[in-house]
């Protein structure tokens, strides 16, 4: 047996924290590799070292093979860890560490290269005798060829990019007249997304279920699978929820899916953690002659969570102990399901924006307890436009799937994040959605209904009352304001004191007046507000983001995230946000005007105004780049900069207000 006594994780984020919990506990040190936007993330702070491997962008850094090993033997490291992502599935990159002389943590280069393109792995499987979708999978590419594929193989059909995957240069095509365009579109794609245009054409499933199988192999010939894991419910063929068993799994379907996964794993000689996928015909139910392969993940993957959670196993232990030449801890006999798990994403993304990604400082951070988080980040960190937007998996563990789904939906509703817009408004609509609760699962089930999913969350009157009053300043814990010119007293003859603020919302400044009308009574109103709300007894309890009032007689418990350029509300698992004019954080109730505020999520490549400068109208005095693409922002009229919030080189968020004009005195 070999040793491994230090491991370098080629990753970042949370597979690479994930990997060090589990190193950590079996007494190996671990090695994290950084870019320089990675400098103080979560995964280099949780490891005994960390080496520096180059600049923010991916292809610089941790797609650098070169620096990645280099890192490992400045380190003294003996084995590498590859995550997933990245070069997770590279063979190139596999070679690369075992001529270092150090040990992959996962399969063989041939083992990759062998799954690697999708025609050439079902070529394999069909001779393995794994069950293939009936299609064409040769080297032939022209339209004649594929268009006559297509008309044996009967409409509908799939379209599908021999390499890559997520959905990338994949095409549905019910009829032989749209073959041609179709063809055309889906090889521009898979061209442009993975440098490779080839295509294979498969029979479309109507009902598919993706229902996936954990295999694990060993070095002395032994292969077994860690049961199922079911990922129909998906996003434009992006896996949202994972749930491990898969609903309405039968112990024969479970029999031959499993045996059909231990084949293929067996047919390449497989080493590791690794994943086999299928499609399901569900039409008719889950049928034991109703699957087939569809491709394999020689890697660990990112719902491995909620097998572990089922069969109650470390699957990075697995990995760690055959790499090291030991067998597998476990036979087939002796493994076991127990309950039902389920796993989601939380991601900074804009669901009611067509899931764009999102940027932003994570001011404010508290999951839920109950749920395992696996996440990579923590308080205080940044999101950052280089890297995938995932911030955490929840996952949890229970004895049924309704159990399961009450759990989760609960523990993300309780989960506060603010800095960041996120998909978890979305993800508890998707968890109470009927035929996801039912298991009337298919992976066209969130795309079918996504329009009531994604619905823009309303803020109620009294969370605006409630977010004014707090920033106005008027109220401190306790309620009672320490300010001499907000407090009723002598002077209360001339006027109950009162003070304006202004919240932001979808780049359109809303205005409030909060009155003091009590020593323990406020009235708030203004243009976001169907009449005036009146509150009292408001108070914070403790240091903590607990707040409490009385609205209109009635009590209310909230939290609130108050940040230097923000102010997140959560209620019954909303998130209620708005953004803070910077003037209006410094108690400059006079200023105003029009501002200029971010279209998107981005970052802000260069500013060409300062405070007190004079612009005119079309003048360019932001330059900022959002989803690759660069844009000018300008002056809305002639005036003067009252100031100016960002600098080169910020993230922003979707909405934020980047530069105010002092107020128009013309309008005024």
């Amino acid at each position: 047996m070999t040793s491994i006594n230090k491991i370098l994780i080629a990753n970042r984020g949370e597979i690479a924290c994930r990997v060090i919990r589990t190193a950590r506990r079996m007494g190996i040190a671990t090695v994290a590799v950084f870019s320089d936007a990675d400098r103080d993330a979560l995964h280099v702070k949780m490891a005994d070292e960390a080496v520096r491997i180059g600049p923010a962008p991916a292809a610089e850094s941790y797609l650098d093979i070169a620096a990645i090993i280099e890192s490992a033997r400045v380190a003294g490291a003996d084995a590498v860890h590859p995550g997933y992502g990245f070069l997770s599935e590279n063979p190139e990159f596999v070679q690369a560490v075992e001529r270092a002389g150090l040990i992959f943590i996962g399969p063989s280069a041939d083992a990759i290269r062998a799954m690697g393109l999708k025609d050439a792995a079902k070529r394999l499987m069909e001779k393995a005798k794994v069950p293939v979708v009936p299609g064409y999978h040769g080297d032939a590419q022209e339209l004649v060829v594929l268009a006559g594929k297509a008309n044996e193989i009967g409409f509908p059909v799939l379209i599908k990019a021999r390499a890559g995957g997520g959905g990338k240069g994949m095409r549905r095509v019910d009829d032989q007249a749209d073959f041609p365009a179709a063809l055309s579109s889906a090889k521009r794609e898979a061209k442009a997304s993975f440098g490779d245009e080839r295509v294979l054409v498969e029979k479309y499933v109507a009902s598919p279920r993706h229902i996936e199988i954990q295999v694990f192999g060993d070095s002395h010939g032994n292969v077994v699978h860690l049961f199922e894991r079911d990922c129909s419910a998906q996003r434009r063929h992006q896996k949202v929820t994972k749930e491990a068993q898969a609903p309405g799994m039968t112990a024969e379907m479970r029999e031959a899916m499993g045996a059909a996964a231990v084949q293929a794993a067996k047919a390449i000689n497989y080493r590791g953690a690794g994943t086999v996928e299928f499609i399901v015909d569900a039409s008719e139910g889950l049928k034991s002659d109703r699957f087939w392969f569809m491709e394999m993940n020689t890697r660990l993957q990112v719902e491995h969570p909620v097998s572990e959670a089922i069969t109650g196993l470390d699957l990075v232990e697995w990995q760690i102990r055959v790499a090291r030449g030991e067998k597998l801890p476990k036979r087939q006999e002796e493994l076991k399901i127990s309950g039902h798990a389920m796993e989601a994403r939380i991601y900074a993304e804009d669901a009611a924006k067509g899931f764009l990604p999102a940027v932003g400082t994570i001011g404010h951070l508290q999951f839920a307890k109950g749920m395992r988080v696996d996440t990579g980040v923590a308080e205080g960190d940044t999101i950052t436009p280089f890297y995938d937007p995932m911030i955490a998996k929840a996952i949890v563990h229970a004895s049924t799937r309704a159990e399961a789904i009450a759990e989760l939906a609960a523990g993300l509703s309780r989960t506060e994040i603010a800095g960041t817009v996120t998909n978890i408004g979305f993800l508890v609509k998707m968890l109470g959605q009927a035929d996801f609760t039912s298991a009337n699962l298919d992976t066209g089930m969130i795309d079918r209904q996504v329009d009531a999913l994604v619905t823009v969350i309303e803020t109620p009157d009294d969370i605006l009352a409630f977010m004014a009053a707090v920033i106005s300043g008027m109220v401190d814990h306790d309620g009672m304001s320490r300010d001499p010119s907000v407090m009723i007293g002598p002077w209360e003859n001339w006027g109950h004191p009162r003070r304006d603020v202004r919240l932001c919302h979808e780049g359109k400044v809303e205005t409030y007046t909060v009155t003091r009308t009590g020593v323990r009574d406020w009235r708030v109103s203004g243009d976001g507000l169907s009449k005036p709300v009146e509150l009292s007894q408001v108070s914070r309890q403790g240091n903590g983001p607990a707040w409490t009032a009385f609205v209109e007689g009635r009590r209310k418990a909230v939290r609130i995230a108050n940040l230097p350029d923000s102010i997140t509300i959560f209620e019954n698992g909303a998130a209620h946000v708005r953004s803070l004019p910077k003037v209006e954080r410094a108690g400059d109730t006079a200023g105003g005007g029009d501002s200029i505020t971010s279209p998107m999520p981005g970052v802000i490549k260069e500013v060409m105004a300062s405070a007190g400068q004079v612009v005119s109208a079309g003048e360019t005095l932001i330059v900022m780049e959002a989803m690759k693409m660069e844009m000018t922002l300008s002056a809305p009229r002639d005036g003067t900069v009252a100031d100016v919030m960002v600098r080169s080189g910020q993230q922003v968020s979707d909405g934020a207000i980047l530069i105010a004009l002092e107020a128009d005195e013309k309008a005024a």
